[in-house]
């Protein structure tokens, strides 16, 4: 067996800031490993100084002799004439042909479809060396990863476990701060109530003095003292409740368990009598007919997704159903107006990249108030005022997501589509993106390769593009 590789008081900080320090771990043959953390938390500099292809962390890492490293990277630039599917696949089998004792992938399955997603994992749990993978996928995460390193909070903790006991272990541990914090509470009313009364025995001690000279002469002294002695002790237990809480707000923000949203989406009788129909069907281009036997059915408020492998027809459908002029269409089609139509992709295509977020949104809703406004953004989640400030270009791909959310919510369209949103979104994100999907009144259409998410936004129906015709099916059958 190879010996194990070790990492120790690994850091990377900028002038800016501490993406982590002093981390100490080992990698022995066989561990399954996924680094998860929020963008821009420094996973990719972590697993590609491991690889041997970056030096920018401090501390030390050792490989024996002998070791072989596999790597595919995040970003591919080789193969330009391919997708990005086909250009993963490409670099793994190179990884793999050299027979590696250490398997790194940096975001494996951003580019791949449901099937190749599938041959990939079963591949990784048939692998065995030790695997690395730099992951926002929770069903890779929990098929194929039973040792976490969390990057939060200028710290890598490390989790034994699946990603699925990781969740639950976070939300019980928060569940039990939050209680923590009702007892403090408690504790704080209850602190001031028991100085109010010792003040107000002080206080008739004072008074009580007054009916004798000598007493009128050391008793209010007396008074004072316990009033003084009260009031020590009950500022230093203020202190050390401010201080208890101060810890468990900080425990708090290390669990990676999002912030909920809870957006308010407001629907038009137009929109409410919405439905979209699609009957023998058939959508392509000149002279090549790309889907045939097209029979789809959304009602109003249904959410439906649709999967399929890369180039079996999916952007064609949806760029048929939006009156995309360069398809050519039959059948019979009963779609909304494209004005009526919010189309979403993970180019954030939707945004106005020359304004700021608060500019963008007043925009947007011309007739809303300053308040209305910065209402709504806070129920997007851009709250502080350098949040609301700041150019949609320098904007994280999770805020782009929001913000442009944020945007479609200014004015609910009879039907949501939405192309591979998720794509290079963390964990957080994601998790905002269903919780914001999730409350959306309206007709929703999503393109998606990742079932786990597909899940959490209460998909009605499942419509599969497959050998030039879209199929009805369940997620559990693909």
């Amino acid at each position: 067996m190879p010996k194990p590789i070790k990492l120790e008081n690994i850091s990377l900080t900028f002038n800016h800031k501490i993406c982590f320090q002093n981390f100490s771990a080992v990698i022995n043959y066989g561990d399954r490993i996924a680094v998860i953390g929020n963008n821009g938390s420094g996973k990719t500099a972590l697993v590609k100084a491991i690889a041997g292809c970056a030096n920018i962390l401090e501390g030390e890492i050792y490989i024996p002799d002998g070791i072989i490293t596999g790597y595919v990277p995040q970003t591919i630039e080789s193969y330009p004439q391919l997708s990005g599917g086909q250009r993963f696949n490409k670099e793994l089998s190179l990884a793999l042909s050299k027979n590696p004792d250490l398997l790194i992938l940096d975001e494996p399955t951003n580019h791949l479809d449901i099937y190749n997603r599938k041959s990939l994992m079963g591949m990784l749990e048939r692998f065995k060396g030790a695997l690395l993978i730099v992951s926002h996928d929770e069903e890779l995460l929990n098929k194929n990863a039973d040792i976490l390193w969390h990057i939060e909070g200028g710290k890598i903790k490390i989790f034994n476990g699946k990603y699925r006991d990781y969740k639950i272990n976070a939300a019980l541990t928060k569940n039990s701060l939050e209680e923590e914090k009702k007892m403090l509470e408690r504790e704080k009313k209850s602190a001031h109530k028991k100085l109010m009364k010792q003040q107000e025995r002080a206080s008739k001690s004072r008074k009580g003095g007054e009916k004798k000279r000598e007493e009128a002469k050391w008793a209010p002294i007396a008074a004072g003292i316990k009033k003084s002695g009260a009031e020590v002790s009950a500022g230093k237990q203020k202190s050390e409740i401010s201080q208890r809480r101060y810890d468990i707000n900080e425990r708090l923000k290390s669990l990676e368990i999002s912030e909920e949203i809870t957006p308010s989406f407001y629907l038009n009788s137009s929109s409410v009598s919405f439905n979209l129909s699609v009957s023998q069907g058939s959508a392509g281009y000149e002279n090549n007919e790309v889907l045939s036997d097209i029979n789809i059915a959304i009602a109003a408020g249904q959410k439906a997704a649709l999967i399929g492998r890369n180039a079996s027809g999916k952007t064609t459908l949806l760029r048929a159903l939006t009156d995309d002029r360069n398809v050519l269409k039959n059948g019979v089609w009963i779609v909304p107006k494209k004005e009526n139509i919010g189309y979403l992709d993970q180019h954030y295509s939707n945004l106005d990249f020359n304004k700021t977020v608060i500019e963008f949104i007043s925009y947007i809703a011309p007739q809303w108030t300053n308040a209305q406004i910065r209402k709504h953004l806070n129920d997007f989640l851009f709250r502080k005022n350098e949040e609301v400030n700041e150019k949609i270009p320098l904007l994280s791909g999770g805020e782009k997501a929001r913000i442009s959310l944020a945007a479609i919510a200014c004015r609910v369209p009879q039907l949501l589509i939405l192309d591979e949103i998720t794509n290079n979104l963390d964990l957080l994100t994601k998790e905002h993106i269903a919780q914001i999907l999730s409350v959306y009144p309206g007709s929703l259409l999503i393109v998606s390769h990742e079932p786990e998410f597909i899940k959490k936004i209460g998909i009605n129906d499942i419509y599969m593009a497959e050998n030039k015709k879209i199929k009805i099916c369940r997620l559990d059958t693909v």
